[in-house]
C-alpha cells in the first residue's frame, strides 16, 4: 500500500532538506578531520581533541536548548540552524582561498557547528511528531534513515574524489551550500505548528530539571539511554582513532577511505528498509537487545584486519554495523517520539543526547590519550569492546518485555513519569 506521506507536502519538504543536507554533510564529515590529518600533519591526540571539541556543544547546550525549544515553534530554529551551518563551514574553504587554514580555525569550525547541531537536532526530533500523524512515526523516521543511507553511501565517495581533487578545506564548500539549500526547504513548510506553553512560566533550569527526571525515572528510557551512553563512549574512543589507524597504518588513501565508508554505509540503507518489518516480526525488546549487540561487535574487525583486505574487512565491518544500528535507532526513536508527551518532547529530546551524545567527547579525549600510552590497535580493541558490552543494558525488564512501538508503553499525557512496561 502506498505511504500516505507521498502526498503529504509539508513532510515531502522536511524529507528533501534532511535528504540534501545529509548528502552534503558526508563530505564534511570526511573531509574536516582530513584537514587535520592530511594537510595539517596533526597527531592522533590532535584528530581526537578535534572531534571532542566539535562534540563539546552537547555537553555545554544541550539541556537548556531543550526546555528552550519546547517553549517556542521549532521549525524557525532549524532553518536559523541551517542557515548557521551553511556560514560557520564556508568559512574554510574561504580561508584556504585567501591564506591558509590553521587547527585552531578548525577547532572554531568544529564548535560553532556543533552548537547550531545541538539547537536543529533538539527540534528536528521533536517537530516531526507535530508535523505527521503519530501513526505514521515509524513510517516517516523509516524514508528519512532511507535518505541519510543513501546520502551515506553515496556521500563519502563523493567526499573521497573531492578531497583528492580540491583538497579537504575546498570538499567542504559542498556542505555549506547543502545547509543553505536545506534551510530553503524548511522554510517553504507551511503547517501551523501549534505550541503547548504551559500556563504557568518557570525557570529554565526547573524545567531542565523536570527533563532530566523523567528521563531517568523510566525504567525504558532509562535503560535505552544507558546503553547509547555506553555504546557511544567506546565509538568516542575508537572512532577519530580509527581514521587515523586507517590511513597510517593500513595505507588508506582519500579516495580508499571514502570507498570504505561507502561500501560500508550500505548498511544504513539495508537497515532503514527492513527496520520496521524487523520490529513487528521478532518483537520490540529483543530486536531492540539484539541489534544493540551486533552494532558494537563489528567495531573488533577493524584491528584485526592485514593491510591486504583492509577495504573489504573495514567495509564489512562497516556495513555489519550501520544494519544493527538503523535498525536499532528507527524503533528506538520512534519508541520516544509515540509515548513522550508533546510539552516534554523536546527536554526528553535534550535530556537524552546530553547523556547519549555528551560522553563522546570524553571518549575522543580519552582515545587520543590512549593511542598515545598503549598504540592505535590496542585502543581500537578498548573502544570496541566498550561498545559491544553496552548491549548488556538492554537485558532490562522494561526493554525486554516491550511487544510494538505502539503496545506495551503508555506515558500520561500530562507530561508525568511515563509508567515502564510490567
Amino acid at each position: 500500500m502506498r505511504s500516505p506521506l507521498y502526498r503529504h507536502a509539508d513532510f515531502r519538504r522536511l524529507w528533501a532538506a534532511q535528504t540534501i543536507s545529509r548528502f552534503g554533510s558526508q563530505v564534511s564529515q570526511l573531509a574536516l578531520p582530513l584537514v587535520a590529518v592530511l594537510s595539517l600533519k596533526s597527531s592522533a591526540f590532535r584528530v581526537s581533541l578535534l572531534g571532542a571539541i566539535e562534540m563539546l556543544p552537547v555537553l555545554l547546550l544541550a539541556l537548556p536548548a531543550g526546555a528552550w525549544v519546547d517553549r517556542i515553534a521549532r521549525r524557525p530554529v532549524l532553518v536559523v540552524a541551517d542557515v548557521g551551518r551553511a556560514l560557520t563551514l564556508g568559512s574554510l574553504p574561504v580561508a584556504a582561498a585567501l591564506a591558509h587554514v590553521t587547527y585552531v580555525q578548525l577547532c572554531v569550525v568544529g564548535f560553532v557547528t556543533g552548537v547550531f547541531t545541538v539547537f536543529f537536532d533538539v527540534a528536528y526530533q521533536s517537530y516531526l511528531p507535530s508535523l505527521v500523524e503519530r501513526v505514521d512515526l515509524v513510517d516517516a523516521n523509516s524514508k528519512l534513515e532511507i535518505s541519510s543511507s543513501a546520502a551515506q553511501i553515496a556521500g563519502p565517495g563523493i567526499a573521497g574524489v573531492l578531497v583528492g581533487w580540491i583538497t579537504a578545506p575546498f570538499a567542504i564548500a559542498a556542505d555549506a551550500v547543502s545547509f543553505a539549500w536545506s534551510a530553503l526547504f524548511l522554510a517553504r513548510i507551511r503547517a501551523h505548528e501549534v505550541v503547548d506553553v504551559p500556563a504557568e512560566r518557570r525557570s529554565l533550569v526547573h524545567e531542565i530539571l523536570e527533563g532530566l527526571r523523567y528521563l531517568v525515572r523510566d525504567g525504558r528510557w532509562r535503560a535505552l539511554a544507558t546503553f547509547v551512553a555506553v555504546f557511544n563512549l567506546g565509538t568516542g574512543i575508537s572512532g577519530p582513532v580509527s581514521l587515523v589507524y586507517l590511513v597510517r597504518r593500513l595505507g588508506l588513501s582519500a579516495g580508499a577511505l571514502g570507498l570504505v565508508f561507502m561500501l560500508g554505509n550500505v548498511g544504513w540503507l539495508l537497515g532503514a528498509l527492513v527496520a520496521r518489518r524487523t520490529a513487528a516480526t521478532f518483537r520490540l525488546g529483543p530486536t531492540l537487545f539484539v541489534t544493540a549487540l551486533v552494532g558494537g561487535a563489528p567495531f573488533f574487525i577493524v584491528p584485526l584486519a592485514p593491510r591486504s583486505l583492509a577495504i573489504p574487512l573495514a567495509a564489512a565491518a562497516g556495513a555489519i554495523s550501520a544494519l544493527a544500528i538503523v535498525i536499532f535507532n528507527v524503533n528506538g526513536i520512534s519508541l520516544y517520539q509515540t509515548h513522550v508527551p508533546p510539552r516534554m518532547l523536546g527536554r526528553m529530546n535534550a535530556s537524552r543526547r546530553w547523556i547519549v551524545w555528551g560522553v563522546i567527547p570524553l571518549g575522543n579525549l580519552l582515545g587520543g590519550a590512549l593511542a598515545a600510552t598503549i598504540g592505535l590497535r590496542a585502543t581500537l580493541f578498548v573502544g570496541a569492546a566498550i561498545s559491544t558490552a553496552a548491549a548488556l543494558f538492554l537485558l532490562a525488564k522494561p526493554i525486554l518485555s516491550l511487544a510494538t512501538v505502539a503496545g506495551d508503553a503508555r506515558a500520561p499525557g500530562n507530561g508525568g513519569v511515563a509508567a515502564p512496561a510490567e
